[in-house]
């Protein structure tokens, strides 16, 4: 990579709220590793980077798709140091309270 914008990464965390699991997406630009984009929501539905829908919009954009096997973190390395980062320093072990107060620890913490 010689600039910004040749290649991202992104993934998906979960964060403990209230009584249920908020999920943080993200994607970050891997010459500056920096990130670019969020967001969180409410439900995982398990097949995020397999769907049909967001395999034909990948393609759609030109984005070529890239996943090391299951339970394999090394693919994605440079996401996982970050929300490990996230994790263990700005957010507390025992959750927040409301998927709001996620949300604003998160913003907090990327920017």
């Amino acid at each position: 990579m010689t600039r910004p914008d040749q290649v991202w990464c992104g993934n998906i965390t979960f964060i403990w709220t209230e009584n249920r699991w908020a999920y943080l997406a993200l994607v970050m630009d891997l010459f500056a590793h920096k990130p670019i984009g969020w967001a969180m929501f409410n439900s995982d539905q398990g097949s995020t980077h397999t769907s049909k829908n967001y395999r034909q919009i990948s393609w759609l954009y030109q984005i070529e798709q890239s996943m090391s096997r299951r339970g394999s973190g090394w693919g994605n390395s440079p996401m996982e140091r970050f929300f490990r980062s996230l994790k263990t320093a700005w957010l507390p072990t025992t959750g927040l309270r409301s998927v709001i107060e996620a949300q604003n620890a998160a913003v907090k913490y990327i920017i």
